[in-house]
Formats: C-alpha cells, structure tokens, sequence
C-alpha cells in the first residue's frame, strides 16, 4: 500500500486548547480516521533555536523533543496538516512516501 510517513517534532510540555499537544494532535488524528499514531519522547536533542535538550539536566524537565508519528494515506495526511495550519501551531513536520502493509 502506498502511504506517506508523517512525523511531528514537538516540545514535550508544549499545550494547544489546555491540553497537551501530543494527546490534542493523536485525538485530532483518530477524529479524521487516522488508523493510528504513535509519541516518542527523545532522550536528547537540540531544535531551530539551537539549545541542547537532555534527559540528565534537571531543570530541562519538560522540554526534551517529542516526535508525534503517523503512517497514513497521502489525502489524509494533507487534510490533517490543513487542520494543523487552520490551528495556526506552530510546528515542524516531515512527510515523505513509505511502503506500508500487513502481513
């Protein structure tokens, strides 16, 4: 099956609408018929503003990236990163073409 992988990268403390936007974007996805997603919390890494994140900095708590994943059909991927920018968030995404199936 042809699909697209898209992948979110966000801050894991980062909020949309009071609640925590990884949950807001895995709920918004299984709302518009997503088949799935999944969130990864980095254990390191540094984003556009160039400040290094790592799980042993205490006072970073909150901060470390998190990837936001999902394996969907190209229609849906842009019907959902339109809903993403009528949200006006502001996050960087990657979305590139994959093989996907079941065995």
């Amino acid at each position: 099956m042809s699909s697209v992988y898209l992948k979110v990268y966000i801050s894991e403390k980062q909020r949309h609408h009071g609640v925590l936007l990884y949950e807001w974007l895995l709920n918004e996805a299984q709302r518009m018929g997503v088949n799935g997603g999944s969130v990864f919390r980095s254990i390191a890494g540094f984003g556009r503003h160039g400040q290094m994140q790592d799980v042993s900095f205490f006072e970073l708590a909150g901060e470390l990236p998190v990837q936001v994943e999902f394996v969907l059909d190209k229609t849906l991927a842009d019907k959902f990163l339109g809903v993403l920018r009528k949200q006006k968030l502001n996050l960087f995404y990657i979305c590139y073409p994959v093989e996907s199936g079941f065995l």
